[in-house]
């Protein structure tokens, strides 16, 4: 088996947090393939209207411990719930009531998956914890540091969404389906006759599922209408309130019926309407027609709360980011003002990026790489 993760090593005791997904699972049965004294552990997350048909978790553990029986390990259920509430979605709120769109699952991979979670395998008597991610943990023979690297799926590769680990975590972290593809550990798991064989990937943040997004936040954020402005300060409509709403989005805009008579930038007479900006003083949410309008293209972004898997910023430079998960890698220039705040870092980009969106992670890489990232906050226009 290849290296990185799968290096031969005494038989150690691992925790692998089962999620009830075919990842984790296949995780299992391969290190316990490996010799390995291997615990299950299921992690519930969320507990308000948990019993709902859009986040159900009992349904999970079920498939999570029918999982454990047939590879034939112990597994325990372990609530996180509390510590979920307080270190990942009060700050989920606090973002979106800022007008920010922030991504929950990075903070959870940080502060419940690599942390709360870490914590208890290690007083239980673990010697490292393992999870379903595809990503790959490799120590640099010459620095003596761990590196976090893409997974070898480019399709699945989930290092942008564990970026905020450090060298700690990463020493006591395996990501074995990070070595494969998809379609390897779906073959696995039918061939060992796995009973989440082909479920279906889950989809969405863990505490609001499959529902509209929209229903689950107006539970917690009241609505605040006001104008829907195009680049001409024509008012188009009502928005319901710049929380419900991210830079990019072209679906639940309500306008879509606004037509225009010739050609605009960007778009022509049916050209799709995208949020471009949020203006929080006059509480107006601007929109243009077509993807390519000027407003949604980005040649600069600043970002703080930067987090360095080596416990370091690289040196400024080459290097390319992502601004957004579902992005290819793009060639970047790091810039480190010696003025600036810590944790604070800009990028420049000679192709301008799509959309950059406060709140979101702008993760950096070289190469195959995983270097950390930071919270972006401001971002340039093209145009500007």
């Amino acid at each position: 088996m290849p290296g990185d993760n799968r290096a031969t090593m005494n038989r150690q005791r691992i925790v692998v947090g089962l999620s009830g997904g075919v990842d984790s699972a296949v995780t299992a049965w391969l290190l316990k393939q490996q010799g390995h004294d291997v615990v299950g552990v299921f992690m519930k997350n969320w507990e308000d209207d948990d019993d709902s048909e859009y986040c159900s978790s009992n349904i999970d553990f079920v498939d999570a411990a029918a999982v454990a029986d047939v590879i034939g390990i112990e597994i325990e259920h372990v609530n996180f719930a509390a510590e979920y509430k307080d270190r990942v979605f009060a700050e989920f709120l606090r973002e979106y009531q800022a007008g920010r769109t922030p991504n929950p699952d990075i903070l959870c991979n940080a502060e419940i998956k690599f942390k709360a979670f870490l914590d208890h395998a290690m007083r239980v008597g673990a010697d490292r914890i393992a999870t379903g991610h595809y990503a790959r943990v490799r120590q640099n023979l010459d620095s003596g540091l761990y590196e976090l690297l893409k997974g070898l799926d480019p399709a699945k590769d989930q290092s942008y969404f564990l970026h905020r680990l450090n060298q700690a975590q990463l020493s006591k972290t395996l990501f074995p389906v990070g070595e494969l593809h998809k379609t390897e550990v779906r073959r696995i798991a039918a061939d060992i006759g796995l009973p989440n064989a082909k479920k279906k990937d889950s989809t969405g943040i863990c505490f609001i599922g499959e529902r509209p997004f929209r229903e689950f936040l107006n539970r917690y954020i009241a609505g605040a209408p006001g104008p829907v402005k195009d680049e001409r300060g024509r008012v188009l409509g009502q928005h319901v309130g710049l929380s419900f709403y991210t830079i990019g989005q072209r679906q639940g805009l309500g306008i879509g019926g606004v037509r225009e008579k010739g050609a605009q930038r960007g778009g022509g007479d049916h050209a799709p309407w995208f949020v471009a900006r949020k203006d929080i003083e006059k509480n107006t949410l601007w929109v243009v027609q077509g993807h390519d309008h000027p407003w949604l293209q980005y040649r600069q972004l600043h970002a703080a709360d930067a987090s360095w898997v080596s416990g370091a910023p690289p040196a400024p430079g080459a290097l390319a980011a992502k601004a957004r998960y579902r992005q290819a890698d793009a060639p970047c220039s790091l810039d480190q003002d010696a003025a600036a705040p810590a944790g604070a870092f800009s990028l420049s980009f000679p192709q301008a990026q799509w959309a950059v969106t406060p709140g979101q992670s702008a993760v950096l890489y070289d190469g195959e790489v995983c270097l950390g990232g930071g919270v972006i906050d401001t971002a340039a226009l093209a145009t500007a």
